[in-house]
């Protein structure tokens, strides 16, 4: 799941400039879980840009706005898309992406939100980092939990000299990602990985823009 926070309400004017007719995109998938880009909040950006002398043309909430397919049908169906003067979208870097590939060269599409990371969900409203999409997972060898995501210095092999009495030093509210490794490996039988040395990332595996086409 990705999660997004709120742009600042001064940021988001400022980007719309002088253009005085919006329409408003949000995302019934991830942002809605993060309250970031589901009804409720597109009914408080639509207020909040009336209130600052904005016309808001309508709004859609697709399930994801990242699925092209779903965002080429709704600007198909609904004219008062193609004539809005900018596009604001409640929704991850990607949804953003896709709606501004299907409104075209001419018409701004601007971000409401701003992305922070890919989380695991340990239920409604309690979201945690563990995966970095490096491209090059190790999670077979450091029993599932990814040292290039919850190590503070990305350490493929650990733990540093820094780690006290297992804790972090980067963060010492926290348990040293390392020796939890070390402790789910010692009950699982397979200390025998940590004996094992990582080599350095190999970075060209996560050259951007990546796709990936099954068809």
């Amino acid at each position: 799941m990705i999660i997004t926070k709120k742009k600042k309400k001064e940021e988001i004017l400022k980007r719309l400039g002088g253009g005085k007719t919006v329409y408003l995109f949000g995302c019934g998938s991830c942002a809605e879980q993060c309250k970031t880009g589901g009804a409720e909040e597109v009914r408080e950006m639509e207020e909040m840009l009336k209130e600052n002398g904005y016309g808001v043309a309508g709004s859609s909430l697709l399930n994801e706005t990242c699925y092209n397919q779903l965002v080429r049908k709704e600007f198909r169906k609904n004219p008062s898309l193609r004539k809005a003067g900018s596009i604001v979208v409640l929704a991850c870097g990607a949804g953003v992406k896709t709606v501004s590939d299907n409104a075209g060269e001419t018409q701004p599409v601007l971000p409401a939100l701003d992305t922070i990371f890919l989380a695991s969900v340990e239920r409604q409203g309690r979201f945690f980092e563990g995966c970095s999409l490096c491209g090059e997972c190790v999670l077979d060898s450091t029993a599932g939990i990814c040292p290039h995501t919850e190590c503070p210095k990305g350490l493929l092999n650990g733990p540093c000299g820094g780690m006290a009495q297992g804790m972090c030093e980067v963060d010492t509210e926290k348990e040293c990602a390392w020796v939890r490794i070390f402790k789910r490996l010692e009950k699982q039988g397979r200390l025998h990985c940590m004996e094992q040395y990582c080599p350095p990332k190999d970075f060209s595996v996560s050259v951007r823009p990546r796709k990936l086409c099954l068809r």
